[in-house]
């Protein structure tokens, strides 16, 4: 029994031949794969396929008919598939616009680069008294506004950070004399007393050591008052104090010490 490919071939044998009759074997192929939403391998292919149609050939030929269209016969693998011509491709490019959010940890870091360029991280990271972390500045470099450019002269050459021209753009500077001076900041009220809190209160009262007072002091010392701290600020803040009164201490044992020994000596006189 004919399979249907064949009872087509033959109806197409048999119809008048025009000018721009095609073979039959290709025009299945062209269904074949305008069909499908996924590449077709020859193997696929030739399964609906008459007995005797070499596949490869017709796919040779349809992909010469198709090279001057719009779409393009194209083999990927060893598999076939419709692709739009590659010079047509802008015509399938979309253009979105992604709003994202700096950090606040960005938004420093890019200042400190801006007042302070060219600025090499270490002293970006004294200047926030934080280590900067791995991703921040791939973020900025990401949206173009800051890049590595030149060395510091100095022990391991450090590789200093300066911001583009796309920054200027962004934020709609000429250059950057036109960036905003401390008075205008403040005017502007970006810039301003920061809320305050005291040591004890920022680090924990239990964990702040007794430092020893001096001769005359009160014996409630008022706290001293810093900006907020964050974790790795405060605990440097706790090791310092420590050591301070670990110091301390020993300054007064050292005092004791001599005090003892003169007692000492005026007892075995007095014997």
């Amino acid at each position: 029994m004919a399979s249907l490919a064949e009872k087509r071939m033959d109806e197409a044998e048999d119809a008048p031949v025009g000018p721009e009759a095609r073979p039959e074997a290709l025009r299945l192929l062209e269904a074949l794969l305008f069909a499908s939403t996924e590449p077709l391998d020859t193997a696929t292919l030739a399964k609906p396929l008459p007995d005797g149609v070499d596949v490869k050939a017709a796919l040779a030929q349809l992909q010469a008919e198709y090279a001057t269209h719009g779409v393009n016969l194209v083999r990927i693998g060893n598999k076939w598939t419709f692709r739009t011509a590659g010079d047509l491709a802008w015509l399938m490019t979309r253009e979105s616009t992604e709003t994202r959010r700096l950090s606040r940890a960005a938004i420093e870091v890019l200042s400190i680069i801006a007042y302070h360029q060219p600025v090499t991280r270490a002293e970006i990271e004294e200047i926030r008294g934080v280590v900067i972390s791995r991703g921040t500045l791939d973020t900025l470099m990401e949206a173009g506004w800051i890049l590595p450019r030149g060395r510091k002269q100095t022990v391991g050459r450090p590789a200093t950070w300066v911001t583009t021209d796309a920054f200027l753009e962004h934020f709609g500077l000429a250059g950057l004399g036109d960036l905003p001076g401390m008075e205008e900041l403040r005017a502007a009220g970006l810039v301003g007393p920061r809320p305050v809190a005291t040591l004890r209160e920022t680090i924990g009262g239990d964990r702040l050591p007794d430092l020893p007072r001096a001769e005359g002091e009160d014996e409630a010392p008022e706290d001293v008052v810093v900006e907020e701290l964050d974790q790795e600020t405060a605990d440097r803040a706790v090791a310092e104090a420590e050591a301070a009164a670990d110091r301390a201490a020993e300054e007064a044992e050292g005092e004791a010490e001599p005090a003892e020994a003169e007692h000492a000596e005026s007892e075995s006189d007095r014997s």
